[in-house]
């Protein structure tokens, strides 16, 4: 559940957070994306966020998934747009390859008119790419507003550092400079490229390469379809000024198209793309409580002869109770005087007769004596914590629970592990995480790590300030509290925790 929408199915997930199916009170099919909590802990993020659900809030397009509800103050904040049923651009590609020209001319009259409606509305997109356009059965679909910016704000960020997908971003918006709603056309062109072509117009490789290129030299358009050329031409204009505008787009496209552009030939061209029509899950039921069969029969009430003679019997019952238990308590009082008496003769004794009540004991007593004062050597050992503050984990190193806990290698007991999303993973030890008040005891650690431990613990959930807890196979046991976690891109390499490590040694 996500503030009452029950999730259906998990649709992806990006640097933003993860995307699930959900239906509205009325079976509509919606799209909800929950934000990952490290960013939802930083109060920059959250106020951007609120601004540009306010901002989407606005616009309204035919070729647009509308903003349905959001909750830019939960925890974690979420929100929720149409549901597209079909494939990205991306997919698309990736599963038939190039488009040909004709759906390349639906696809930028569709993105066009999308970003007439994004642009009306005072929102850059800024990060317009092919896996942000779904291919409906309609035409397209322009989604994901989440690093979108409102028209009165110019920089990407406080710093001016890029924000978005290098193979897809403008000269501009590369060298950190003014955005405009140009920046989303030139977006445009190397997304209708990337269809055309079947891989990104100015390549692959190392980010700092790719906008490089993009910021000074030409695009190579020789490879593109002579009746493309021309559009996209425009479109990638290095000057802002001389790049086409959403309105033109549309009409340049709907010229080429000529009588199928009013006849309706576009939904024909996206099923021969899309393929089969994709099924949407249905909504999921509520859950409703399991009502099991009685195992013991219903007592039936008794009948007045019943009543009578169950009322004699208890009265008999409760009379030889209270008397039974004045009996034990008179026993055990008198247990207790007898040897309280022996107490109090030993004292007596001892205060009067001074060294000569010592003596009289044997060497044998006064060995039993002292053996008793000593500690027992069977008693077991209060194992003793041991900090390590200051400790940082990332996919390069580990930490382990003996000695020496700081690895740089990954043979240690712990490592961080980030694919698709990020985790804490171990070959020897068992991981759990403490979900009570903070400040976990040996006991609380115990305690978590006795239920459903495992040797692989995702970090999706966790947020500066938990606990995890570690148990060696020797019986030790540590805890880790975590004070910095960056795992926003797990695909970059560049994750890490920072934290304090304690371990509670058995010797």
């Amino acid at each position: 559940m996500v503030a009452g929408y029950r999730l259906a199915a998990r649709l992806g997930a990006g640097g933003m957070g993860r995307v699930y199916l959900s239906h509205t009170p009325g079976g509509r099919p919606v799209a909800i994306k929950v934000v990952r909590l490290e960013l939802a802990d930083d109060p920059a993020f959250r106020h951007r966020f609120l601004r540009e659900i306010k901002a989407a809030q606005r616009v309204r397009g035919a070729y647009t998934a509308e903003l349905i509800d959001a909750e830019p103050e939960g925890v974690p904040p979420w929100l929720a747009t149409l549901y597209v049923p079909g494939p990205s651009l991306a997919e698309a590609v990736a599963r038939r390859g190039p488009l040909p020209v004709a759906a390349v001319l639906w696809l930028m009259a569709g993105v066009a008119e999308a970003l007439q409606a994004i642009h009306g509305a005072g929102i850059v997109h800024r990060d317009l790419k092919p896996s942000n356009v779904l291919l409906a059965a309609d035409g397209p679909r322009v989604i994901d507003f989440g690093i979108s910016l409102a028209s009165g704000v110019t920089r990407q960020t406080a710093t001016g550092a890029a924000v978005g997908t290098p193979s897809y971003m403008a000269p501009e918006q590369a060298s950190a400079g003014e955005l405009t709603a140009a920046t989303d056309i030139f977006a445009l062109g190397q997304t209708a490229a990337f269809a055309a072509l079947g891989e990104p117009l100015y390549g692959d490789g190392p980010s700092v390469s790719v906008l490089y290129r993009i910021v000074h030299s030409e695009p190579d358009l020789s490879r593109l379809p002579t009746q493309l050329r021309p559009l996209i031409a425009r479109c990638l204009a290095a000057d802002p000024e001389e790049r086409a505008t959403p309105a033109e787009v549309v009409e340049w496209c709907r010229q080429r198209l000529g009588r199928d552009a009013d006849d309706g030939a576009g939904p024909a061209v996206w099923r021969e793309i899309i393929g089969p029509e994709i099924t949407v899950p249905a909504p999921v039921p509520d859950p409703t409580p399991v009502h099991t069969r009685q195992l013991v029969p219903r007592p039936q009430p008794p009948r007045p002869d019943e009543r009578r003679t169950r009322g004699r019997r208890t009265t008999l019952i409760k009379a030889t109770a209270i008397t039974a238990g004045a009996l034990v308590l008179m026993g055990l009082i008198g247990t207790y005087m007898v040897a309280a008496n022996r107490v109090l003769n030993r004292v007596s004794d001892s205060t009067t007769l001074g060294p000569m009540a010592s003596s009289s004991a044997s060497p044998d007593d006064d060995r039993k004596m002292e053996a008793s004062r000593r500690p027992s050597s069977t008693a077991p050992k209060v194992p003793r914590a041991v900090a390590y503050p200051f400790q940082m984990l990332d996919e390069k190193n580990s930490l382990g629970v003996k000695e020496p806990v700081e690895r740089k290698d990954r043979k240690g007991d712990i490592r961080l592990v980030c694919k698709q999303d990020c985790s804490l993973e171990s070959d020897t030890s068992l991981i759990s995480m403490y979900t009570g008040k903070p400040g976990a005891t040996l006991d609380d650690c115990r305690i978590a790590l006795g239920v459903a431990p495992s040797h692989s613990f995702p970090l999706l959930f966790v947020a500066a300030g938990s606990e995890i807890c570690v148990k060696h196979p020797s019986g030790d046991i540590a805890l880790f509290v975590i004070e910095t976690k960056m795992t926003a891109m797990p695909e970059s390499g560049s994750s890490f925790l920072t934290g304090d490590w304690t371990v509670w040694r058995a010797s």
